[in-house]
């Protein structure tokens, strides 16, 4: 799959917290993520059906940081 030219963006909240934010962009049937400080390193890829289901758990408060 080429992703040299996709459209990232990033949350508008994500001024004034450091740099520390992620970007997304569309792909087709998902996304991809990115560190926005490393727009040249690694992206993880999610199928749309997985995505949903990370954003519900967060909403839900179902992940917790250890």
């Amino acid at each position: 799959m080429e992703v040299t030219n996709l459209h990232w963006r990033k949350s508008s909240y994500s001024s004034g917290n450091g740099g520390a934010c992620v970007e997304v962009a569309s792909l087709t049937g998902g996304l991809a993520v990115r560190d926005s400080k490393n727009p040249a390193g690694p992206m993880l890829r999610f199928t749309s059906d997985e995505w949903h289901t990370f954003v519900r758990s967060l909403k839900g408060a179902e992940l917790t940081s250890e």
